[in-house]
Formats: C-alpha cells, structure tokens, sequence
C-alpha cells in the first residue's frame, strides 16, 4: 500500500468530544472488537458525552459486557450504573423492516399486503443482505433522531461487516436488476395458477409438478405476490438507500479497524483497511488487540515452567514481528495502536471504563 502524504489518514478519534458523532467499530471475529466498542461506550459516557452503544452481532455479547440482562428489542435502554448517560441498542431486523414498509406504503391496504404476506413473514427478514440492510438503516433512524451526541456501532465479523457497508449499493442494484423486473411479471392467475402453464397441457401440468417438488408452488406464489405488492416501496427504499451510504461516508462517520495480533493477520488488515478507504470511509485508528508482551528469556533447564516461559516468549516475539510489518505496509501516517493482552476479560462498567481511558490515551498520543 503505497504511502501517502503526511496528514492523509491520520483520523483522530477523541473520545472525551462528541466528534465525530458516529464510531463504527468494524474487523474479524475474536478480536475483542465488541469489548473495545463497549469500553469506548464507557470512556465516552463517563467523559461527559451521552453515548449509545449499538451491536448487529448476532451473538449479542455486547449485552453482557455492559451487563445489559434485559433488551428491549432494537429499542435503546440506559445501562445500569453507569457514570454519565450510557444506553445499549441492539437490533431487530423485522422491527425495522415493518417501519420501512409502514413509511413507504401509499395506503393502509398495500402495507396490509405486505406485512401479513406469508413471504415476508417467515423469510424476507433473514435473506441474504436484507440483515445487513436493515442494521444500517437502524443505524441511519437512531443517527437522524439526534438523541445521542455519539453512537458507537459493534459490527459483525469482517465479511459480514463488509455486507454491512455494501448493503446500500445492493439494495439499489437488486431496486434496478433485471432478476426483480422478471419477479414482477404476473406469473399466476386469479385462481393462483401458474400461467406460463396455460395451454400446454400435459407438458404444463408436468411443470407446475415439478417446480411444486422442487421449489413449492405455494412459497412461489406468495413470493410473488410479495414482490408485487412491495413495488409501489421501490422509490422510497432507493432514495433511503442513497441516503444511507452518504452517511456512511460523511465526516460524521468514523471506523475503527481491530485485528488480532501475528503476521496472520496482516493480510486480512490491509485487505479491509484498503476497501473502507476505496469505498470513501473515513478510517480512524486500525487497532492490534490482545498483544503478547515481548521479552527474552534464558533457559538453563527443561522443566514444564521453563517450557512455558520459552513459549510466552516465542508468542511475544512473533506478535511484535506481527506489529512491525504492519506499520511497515501501512501509510506512514496510518495510526496504528498496539493494546497489550488484558489478564482477565472485563467484566463490570469500572473494568470497561479503565480500558477505554487507556484506550483514549494511546488514540491521543
């Protein structure tokens, strides 16, 4: 990646101010990325900014490490015994799907059509992209609402993550395909009967048998019907869609890049952190988490402990090697933060709180 100007990629994020006012915390799994989003909840909240922190993480981790135990659906609820106002999101896809279809429905019966749809009740809400969609148009209402002065956002795993910024452009594409236009044709009569089948019949019966074995005439027809009755929402998602990823991009948002330590993972860093930049992102401090401290070590026997000691060693040596490479192949002025593996996992607010003020420091620094 080749270097650029001194002060091109540098994104400061200060957590004690309310800009930017949208953190999206985004990487791999297993890198403490949900924990770093919740300590710079707390570090934020307890700085003086009223701070909402977001999770589309499936597993929902983020409830316990801010000892959230009951969550309101994809309402938002203040996190007990906090300092400062602290609040947890957490999504609900078809929540958030029934507000888009209930403010782009031209009238009471065409919402009706859609929402007591058999398609959409049971599938539209778990297809591929819709949930990302529907986590970044969450994250467009609660940001337009203005309620919280900073909103930081737990995304899921790198490739999902990636769904998550490319769900706009693929809503709009999927809006403008050839593959929806087909869905659209009127492909069954009044009685439901398929009519490509009309006329042909042996031939026609046989079709109409065969697409009931394999796909089922009746998840087709209520597929159609869904799609159909979905049309008159086109203009409304399109326009959202675009208002979406200006957002995304806009100086108000800001992404945190977290990756494990060890040359492993250098590819994976670099591949990400080059698509949020050719997507127009801003890309704030790409963060090693759970670093081994390095150290030498000298050993005179053959004892379990001495073995032990010579692998912590090895480990500390092989991230650090890890950390050197990346600041290598990054721009010169791409901050790159270093946290060293905690000894225990936070557990509490106070333990949250401490890492996102060390956390802060080095972002500072």
């Amino acid at each position: 990646m080749p270097a650029e100007s001194k002060g091109s990629f540098r994104e400061r994020l200060d957590l004690a101010s309310s800009s930017p006012p949208l953190v999206i915390v985004v990487g791999s799994g297993g890198v403490g990325k949900t924990t770093l989003a919740a300590a710079m909840g707390v570090a934020s909240a307890e700085a003086g900014v009223d701070s909402l922190v977001m999770t589309f993480d499936p597993s929902l981790r983020l409830k316990d490490a801010l000892g959230v135990e009951k969550a309101d659906d994809d309402g938002e609820i203040k996190v007990p015994g906090a300092r400062g106002e602290l609040y947890a999101g957490l999504l609900d896809a078809r929540r958030t799907f029934d507000r888009l279809v209930a403010r782009y429905a031209p009238d009471a019966e065409s919402r009706r059509r859609i929402l007591e749809n058999p398609y959409y009740r049971h599938l539209a809400g778990h297809l591929g992209g819709i949930l990302e969609y529907m986590a970044v148009e969450r994250l467009y209402e609660v940001s337009e609402e203005g309620r919280f002065s900073r909103i930081i956002l737990d995304t899921p795993p790198t490739a999902q993550a990636i769904d998550f910024l490319e769900a706009p452009d693929r809503v709009s594409s999927f809006l403008d395909s050839g593959a929806l236009k087909i869905a659209l044709r009127p492909w069954f009569d009044g009685r439901g009967r398929l009519k490509v089948s009309k006329g042909m019949g042996f031939v026609g019966r046989g079709l109409e048998s065969f697409l009931d074995r394999v796909v089922g005439m009746e998840l087709l027809r209520d597929m159609s019907e869904f799609f159909r009755a979905f049309e008159p929402l086109f203009d409304g998602f399109r326009e959202r869609a675009v208002k979406v990823r200006e957002m995304l991009a806009s100086k108000n948002a800001l992404f945190v890049l977290v990756t494990g330590p060890g040359e492993s993972r250098i590819a994976d860093t670099l591949f990400f952190a080059r698509r949020l930049r050719e997507g127009g992102h801003r890309l704030g401090p790409i963060i090693v988490n759970r670093l081994h401290p390095s150290f030498d070590v000298e050993i005179h026997d053959e004892s379990p402990l001495a073995a032990g000691e010579e692998l912590f060693a090895w480990l500390g040596r092989s991230h650090q090697r890890g950390l050197d490479e990346l600041r290598r192949l990054l721009p010169a002025d791409q901050q790159l933060i270093g946290l060293p593996v905690e000894p225990d996992e936070p557990t509490s607010l106070q333990d949250l709180g401490a890492m996102g003020q060390r956390l802060s420091r080095r972002m500072l620094a």
